[in-house]
């Protein structure tokens, strides 16, 4: 049995994967059983798990499985011929400090500290605390929330306002006072017609708001968008709705959960009347009309150690065979630290389930992203991955390299079926002892031979090779001692690769697939497998002084 577990490539399902359609009709295993861990969280680690059934792989069933999960358990099961069962316990979007413990983060001298702001209370009781804390809030800034009958007045131009507070629009409301506020909030604002424009259509602009809203202009409704926050409002104000002198444009805005307001940039809140513009930004009155009381949701990144207490803690009884691991795309950001955090949950995972170093096998980030910055302003993906890779230091652990089967466009890559044989292709070598190539080259060391650099590797379980039609080495970059990166030529000499620019004369490091998106980074092993990125130097990375902060 394995356990599957990360954000949302891990969680990626069969049914959407390359070739979905083929591969729900082939899915004819028996042996190969899935369980799906419910998604929930806990403050206090759980004892047993809140429901899931383990199913067969069949047609019917497999749609909803792991993909990675899946091809793993598969190639598994046509090289052994073994049951294979997977636990499927993962949840999109998430942070690696969720999955660890607070023993774990207790033990930690950089977390340590941090525990303590993590609530002792149950859900529930935090909940109620935090409706009780806003409500108090609200009323000594606005007094005690309306009445519904008091609200409905809110929309017409003769309602008087003066006693309402001011916010800057736009921006989110979390951004100007209310950051733990979701609910529904009116604004208005005034402005001044004349009698040239009153007759005439006009058009309102109010960018994107998040989430929903419903607009009037003295009074009458002219557009209303439900729970569409990408979405920009444009509503057409009928001829006759303006007149001469002030006019009320009120908007109510309801958020349910994450930011609140208005989401757009100044120059996308305007009224059109004719070939007039009239801009609608900057103070605009507002008054709270309710609290969404499910709103204080928390979430499985609101505090860390909430998946471990409910997705993973009720597993550690069961025995296993080990860890799939495919996370890290939501801790790019603090893509140094993760060389702390995710060792920090392999040995706590270890610790818990007590059955000494078990496998633990991870996905290396695959290539992503349409950002084309210069290589002077790093690279936070490739930052990471270095972390994962630092991971490999501990005992029993296996990476599997993807930066050439990611997509460019799409952060969840349809091809699963490479990443599940690259995974079980590490478990059948390291785990069940058969012979076989189970990864790509690793950066060892180098060594500086005049103007060139000469990088050697380990994990040579076969010979590089250059996996470029016209044997041209690509994705290589060379600095000097002003740490400035050009792109460098390369080529292979024996097992090592040489690396030179003509632009440096005293070359001092190099580095390869360092970008988001390495895409064109071609150094593999005659086995088919890509050389992870790697550098030679130890300069200062532009995620080092990024840290793990609760609530951001």
């Amino acid at each position: 049995v394995w356990i599957c577990s990360g954000q949302s490539n891990m969680e990626f399902p069969v049914g959407i994967t390359a070739n979905a359609q083929i591969e729900i009709e082939q899915a004819n295993y028996p042996l190969i059983r899935c369980f799906n861990v419910p998604k929930i969280v806990s403050l206090q680690p759980n004892a047993t798990l809140s429901g899931g059934l383990w199913k067969p792989v069949s047609p019917d069933n497999v749609k909803g499985f792991t993909a990675v999960g899946y091809f793993f358990a598969r190639e598994l099961y046509h090289n052994l011929k073994i049951p294979i069962g997977i636990i499927s316990t993962n949840v999109g979007g998430t942070i690696i400090e969720t999955w660890i413990s607070s023993k774990a983060f207790e033990k930690s001298a950089t977390f340590t500290d941090m525990t303590s702001k993590i609530p002792k209370a149950t859900i529930a009781e935090v909940n109620e605390q935090s409706l009780a804390l806003l409500t108090a809030q609200i009323t000594a800034v606005q007094g005690p929330l309306p009445k519904l009958k008091e609200v409905d007045q809110w929309k017409y131009s003769t309602f008087d306002d003066g006693s309402w507070k001011i916010m800057n629009i736009p921006g989110l409301w979390e951004t100007k006072g209310w950051p733990k506020l979701d609910g529904s909030v009116w604004f208005r604002k005034e402005i001044i017609i004349d009698a040239t424009d009153a007759l005439n259509v006009a058009v309102l602009n109010l960018g994107r708001i998040d989430e929903t809203d419903e607009a009037y202009v003295n009074g009458v409704k002219v557009g209303e968008t439900k729970a569409r926050p990408t979405d920009e409002r444009k509503y057409v104000i009928p001829a006759g709705v303006l007149k001469v002198g002030k006019n009320s444009v009120v908007i109510r805005v309801e958020d349910i959960g994450g930011g609140g307001g208005f989401g757009s940039p100044a120059d996308k809140i305007y009224l059109t009347v004719g070939e007039k513009v009239f801009g609608l930004s900057g103070d605009w009155k507002y008054r709270i009309a309710s609290v969404n009381a499910n709103g204080f949701a928390i979430y499985p990144n609101t505090y860390p150690t909430l998946l471990f207490n409910a997705m993973i803690h009720p597993l550690t009884s069961y025995p296993i065979k080990g860890v799939i691991w495919y996370q890290g795309e939501s801790n790019a950001s603090r893509g140094y630290q993760y060389r702390e955090t995710f060792p920090l949950l392999i040995n706590d995972w270890r610790a818990h389930w007590k059955q000494g170093d078990f496998p633990f096998l991870f996905v290396q980030l695959a290539n992503f992203s349409m950002d084309k910055r210069t290589k002077a302003q790093g690279s936070t993906w490739a930052e990471l991955r270095e972390s994962q890779r630092s991971a490999l230091a501990l005992p029993n652990t296996g990476m599997a390299v993807t930066t050439d089967i990611g997509d460019a466009k799409d952060i969840h890559p349809k091809n699963k079926q490479d990443v599940g044989k690259r995974l079980a292709a590490i478990a059948l070598k390291k785990v069940y002892g058969k012979s076989i190539v189970s990864g790509g080259p690793v950066y060892e060391k180098y060594k500086l031979e005049g103007n060139r650099i000469i990088i050697s590797f380990n994990s040579l379980e076969s010979k590089l090779m250059i996996k470029d039609t016209f044997k041209l080495l690509k994705g290589f970059t060379i600095a000097g001692q002003d740490q400035k990166f050009f792109d460098a030529s390369a080529y292979l000499k024996g097992n090592t690769v040489v690396v030179y620019s003509n632009k440096i004369i005293n070359p001092v490091a190099v580095r390869y697939a360092w970008e988001d998106n390495p895409e064109s980074a071609n150094l593999f092993n005659k086995a088919g497998f890509p050389a992870s990125s790697f550098r030679t130097d130890n300069w200062d990375l532009v995620t080092k002084n990024v840290m793990y902060q609760i609530g951001f």
